[in-house]
């Protein structure tokens, strides 16, 4: 199992401190370092300026929005920073939510499988260097109408095959992503009950051939270092109260649907009705204590040494961390005491 670092977004008043972490990362032998987009900063900008400071770690979008850009854009993007970076890219894709999809993009947020599917076959098409030409029922290239010609990608990315991920939610999501793709990319992932994940992985494997050897199964943790395991579980409560209780609408929250699926169901739909009333302290208090620890990397190195061996246990590949403090003396010192973790567990590779 390798370590990854989660930056998140940027413009959070923090990217001094993100861009010193992701340095730190590289230093320090992790295999990748991710960021996000949302209706804010874009992934790609964030990693180029990445890849600029950085030598040797992997750059990757966790992830890069499928409705804020054609397939033949996502695959120009890609093929970019692979070159700029030197062959480190790596490729993370989503189909977001319905409100920012349908809010801030203008694209409907209607049959996202089946046009997940046809986007990555498309910006596969075009990675490969061969005529574009699709016909689906979410793309036509090119338009049958008019003056547009199959056209052939001019970037030469260094590497024949650029990695290619999907953050996946659901069940029918999570298959899809190990039919279709080299990893997943997965949050409020638990490794005592990450057995269904796993086996719709392969299930979604086996349907194109192959097997989960070789295939990256990347959740992100957040990762709180220090003496008391409890007090360090209220740090990650800020963030979990936004994903259960307010990414989303109250009809269409994947991860608070996550939640429910995880046994908290109870739990979730009050952390949902506080969030969505702007009681956010509530939300916060509302979350079990055993959703954070089971979902995080808390407490002292021991303990989280004992974590990450559960980690690879269940199957994980890349564990990405994302520490929950903003000072950057303490994020510092959280990324290295999860480095020591990892060799104090025994399941690095």
């Amino acid at each position: 199992m390798r370590l990854g670092l989660n930056l998140g977004y940027w413009g959070a008043g923090n990217d001094a401190a993100n861009l010193e972490l992701a340095k730190e990362a590289d230093r320090l032998g992790f295999s990748v370092v991710w960021a996000a987009e949302a209706y804010g900063s874009d992934a790609p900008s964030v990693l180029s300026w990445v890849a600029a400071h950085t030598e040797r770690v992997d750059v990757g979008s966790a992830i890069m929005q499928i409705p804020a850009r054609t397939p033949a854009m996502a695959a120009m993007t890609a093929a970019t920073l692979d070159t700029l970076s030197g062959g480190r890219f790596r490729m993370g894709l989503g189909v977001s939510g319905p409100q920012v999809s349908e809010g801030w993009h203008g694209v409907r947020f209607d049959k996202p499988l089946a046009r997940t599917r046809e986007y990555v076959e498309i910006v596969r098409t075009a990675l490969r260097r061969e005529r574009l030409r699709h016909e689906g029922e979410h793309y036509v290239l090119p338009l049958p109408d008019g003056p547009g010609k199959a056209l052939t990608l001019t970037v030469h990315p260094v590497r024949e095959h650029i990695p290619l991920y999907l953050a996946a939610v659901g069940p029918k999501n999570v298959q899809l992503a190990g039919e279709i793709a080299d990893g997943w990319l997965a949050l409020f992932f638990s490794p005592e009950q990450a057995g269904e994940s796993l086996d719709l992985l392969r299930a979604g494997r086996e349907k194109a051939g192959k097997g989960l050897d070789g295939f990256d199964v990347v959740p992100t943790a957040p990762l709180v270092v220090g003496e008391d395991w409890r007090a360090c579980a209220d740090l990650v409560r800020p963030y979990a109260a936004l994903y259960v209780g307010g990414m989303g609408s109250r009809q269409k929250n994947f991860y608070n649907d996550l939640a429910v699926r995880m046994g908290y169901a109870a739990e979730a739909a009050e952390v949902q009705e506080r969030y969505l009333a702007k009681d956010y302290a509530g939300a916060m208090a509302a979350l079990p204590l055993e959703f954070l620890d089971a979902t995080s990397l808390l407490g002292p190195v021991g303990r989280i040494a004992d974590r990450m061996a559960a980690y690879a246990q269940a199957g994980v590949t890349t564990l990405t961390v994302s520490p929950m403090l903003q000072d950057l003396a303490q994020g510092t010192a959280a990324l290295r005491a999860a480095s020591e973790a990892l060799d104090l567990a025994g399941v690095g590779s």
